[in-house]
């Protein structure tokens, strides 16, 4: 008890001296450690004044005795948890750098033991798994005897927490280990080579939080691991994802005749490869076309982008459209400007990978597996290159199911508008696709629909588009052969004259049949002063049309018909030479033709307004024989309206879109 007391008094007298006197304090310490060489508290206190003094060296020597002497004082231990901890944390404090360097004191042999140790101390799984996986680091000898424990022990841990997500902490570090270990930490069972894709894949490009730092250079590195591993064939290591989609292509071809284990390893190997390059692809792709779901990109703009049919034959001979052309989509192409490339290069790419892994039935079951593993029907992005992919691919039924689903899950909710309107691109992209895919289906009124519910929410264009209409005829006077497709900006300026395109598509095969539709030509051609003169061969088409019928209704005429040539064309048609064609184009006209009233004898009195007429005298009173004051209202509504051929043509197609969306609708079955 004396000894004890003396012990007490000593180290007490040391803490005392140690802020006036620090020399004294250790010289009272080193005497009470002579004394009495197996007192803990002397040794500890000794250890304290050093570590908090920041001296390394003497620190690290006490540290070593501790260890060596006291192995089973919880104290000691508690000092060796704050060195592991800052050994793995990436902190750079002034704090964290004295316990890091006070570490490397040690002797080799004695850090080795120091870690295993705190690791067979460790009850929290995640902290044990971080602790081995130091260990494995620094002492790569030790891999052999820890590290498979290591991965089964993290992947056991995963299922028994039942997380709901591959990205959580344990699979973080399995596939931390695959990537900061040593060659040997690939030793893990070959059927967990997918893991650490799978946390890159996911926990890399989840929307809006990307967290690991290129995550697809770093697939490459695992994949070059589990290659080496898994003795893939024909596996040099890393190499860009094109080369190594074409290896694979080329051990497919080999795959029906290869049997037993082989044919396992190959499979794997297939699949896996292209797993990856489909992903890489399909995420390249869609950022590109819908980059608000991503964060710190460089995209093709700021907004969305759409995949949908080239109307650049619209125009063309009715003729030529009637009847579908079988397997039309195996023609395809993708078709657009140089600043699209890469878009529709990562496109192409994730579609080959996809036809890849449904070559075979054993790489389609395979592929089913890691899609429901990875749980890939929650990735929005992976589902927009899905959707366009079905629709490169002719499924536009299917494509429409993916489409409302998309429309829904996009659907801004309340008080979250973007202050740009982003939000409503995002919406108008699925409805613009689902317009397109009706269309293809030959459901033209439901196109039309979603059509005009699109354009309903654009602002009414006000510049002066003569400039890009004049680029875009440039762009399509090239003549394609099947149905190509394109990529089109997801903004207002775009997405009218596509609208536009498609409206005129819905009512084309309608009006030039045998049958007599007025109301239909007559939104034919109106929709055909967009891109004039693309559409004047069409338009020419419907003058013969009229001239055959020998009369037209359609009084809107004047309402949204303002180009020159198309007004003159009218004009010659009641001309003698034009065929004396009997046109009723002012609003009521048919009904003084065919209802003179009676008490007049002939004589009609009647008050036409003609909307949209940009004169100062709108109401025009005809109190003459009908004949002549139908013929005089006609000359004089022609004159007005030469005047209004300099107004902004999109206003006027957007005014007929707005006003006229029932009587649209209405005119399709």
């Amino acid at each position: 008890m004396s000894a004890q007391k003396d012990c007490e008094f000593m180290v007490q007298r040391a803490r005392e001296l140690v802020s006036e006197d620090p020399c004294a304090a250790k010289s009272w310490l080193i005497t009470a450690r002579t004394l009495y060489p197996a007192d803990f508290n002397i040794q500890y206190e000794m250890y304290t004044i050093e570590r908090n003094g920041e001296r390394t060296a003497s620190a690290g020597r006490l540290l070593y005795d501790m260890f060596i002497n006291f192995p089973d004082q919880t104290v000691v231990w508690r000092e060796i948890s704050v060195i592991t901890a800052a050994l793995r944390s990436d902190c750079q404090d002034k704090h964290a750098l004295f316990l890091r360097g006070l570490f490397e004191t040690l002797p080799g042999r004695v850090q080795c033991e120091m870690l295993l140790k705190a690791t067979e101390q460790c009850f929290n799984t995640l902290e044990k798994a971080e602790l081995l996986l130091l260990l494995l680091k620094r002492f790569p000898d030790s891999v052999v005897q820890h590290g498979v424990n290591l991965g089964e022990t993290l992947l056991e841990a995963e299922v028994s927490e039942s997380l709901e997500t591959p990205v959580n902490c344990f699979r973080k570090l399995f596939a931390d280990g695959q990537m900061q270990g040593p060659p040997e930490v690939g030793s893990l069972k070959a059927q967990s080579a997918s893991r650490g894709p799978q946390r890159y894949v996911i926990d890399g490009l989840s929307e809006k939080s990307s967290v690991v730092a290129e995550p697809w250079d770093r697939l490459l590195d695992i994949l070059a691991l589990v290659g080496a591993r898994c003795e893939w064939q024909g596996d040099k290591g890393q190499r860009s994802y094109v080369d190594m989609l074409q290896r694979v292509k080329e051990l497919c071809r080999y795959l029906p005749s290869l049997e037993g284990e082989t044919r396992s390893r190959c499979c794997s190997q297939v699949v896996l490869c292209s797993v990856l390059v489909l992903f890489r692809s399909a995420f390249l792709y869609a950022s590109s076309v819908q980059p608000t779901l991503f964060q710190g990109l460089n995209t093709l703009s700021s907004g969305p982008w759409i995949l949908l049919e080239d109307l650049s034959l619209v125009y063309s001979d009715v003729e030529a459209e009637r009847g579908p052309v079988k397997h039309a989509h195996k023609k395809r192409k993708l078709a657009d400007g140089r600043e699209k490339t890469m878009a529709l290069e990562s496109f192409r790419t994730a579609r080959e990978s996809w036809d890849l892994l449904h070559a075979h039935e054993s790489l389609e079951t395979e592929f089913n597996k890691i899609c429901a593993s990875w749980k890939t029907d929650n990735w929005l992005w992976f589902r927009i290159f899905l959707t366009d992919m079905i629709i490169y691919q002719g499924q536009y039924r299917k494509a429409l199911s993916s489409l409302v689903q998309m429309a829904a899950v996009q659907q801004p909710q309340p008080g979250q508008q973007s202050p740009s309107g982003q939000a409503s691109l995002e919406s108008s992209r699925a409805l613009i696709q689902q317009a397109s895919c009706h269309y293809a289906l030959g459901e033209h009124r439901m196109a039309c629909e979603k059509l005009l519910d699109v354009v309903s929410g654009l602002v009414a264009p006000t510049l002066d588009p003569v400039t890009p209409l004049e680029d875009q005829g440039k762009a399509k006077n090239k003549s394609r052969k099947g149905s190509d497709l394109r990529l089109l900006p997801c903004t207002s300026k775009a997405i009218l004259p596509f609208c536009l395109q498609l409206m005129l598509a819905c009512f084309k095969l309608r009006v030039f049949t045998d049958n007599r539709d007025d109301l239909s030509l007559g939104h034919v051609v109106v929709l055909l002063q967009h891109d004039w003169p693309q559409g004047e061969s069409l338009f020419l088409k419907a003058l013969e049309k009229i001239c055959h019928q020998a009369s037209f209704q359609y009084e809107n005429f004047f309402n949204y018909v303002t180009n020159i040539d198309m007004l003159e064309e009218f004009a010659y048609l009641r001309t003698t030479e034009g065929g004396r064609i009997q046109l009723e184009l002012l609003p009521n006209q048919g009904m003084l033709i065919k209802n003179p009233c009676p008490s007049l004898g002939g004589v009609e009195l009647n008050t036409l307004l003609l909307q949209g007429v940009q004169t100062i005298d709108r109401h025009h009173t005809v109190t003459r024989g009908i004949t002549k004051g139908v013929k005089e209202d006609f000359r004089l509504a022609m004159e007005r309206q030469v005047s209004r051929c300099s107004e902004n043509l999109l206003g006027v197609l957007h005014r007929f879109c707005l006003n006229e969306k029932v009587m649209i609708i209405q005119s399709l079955p």
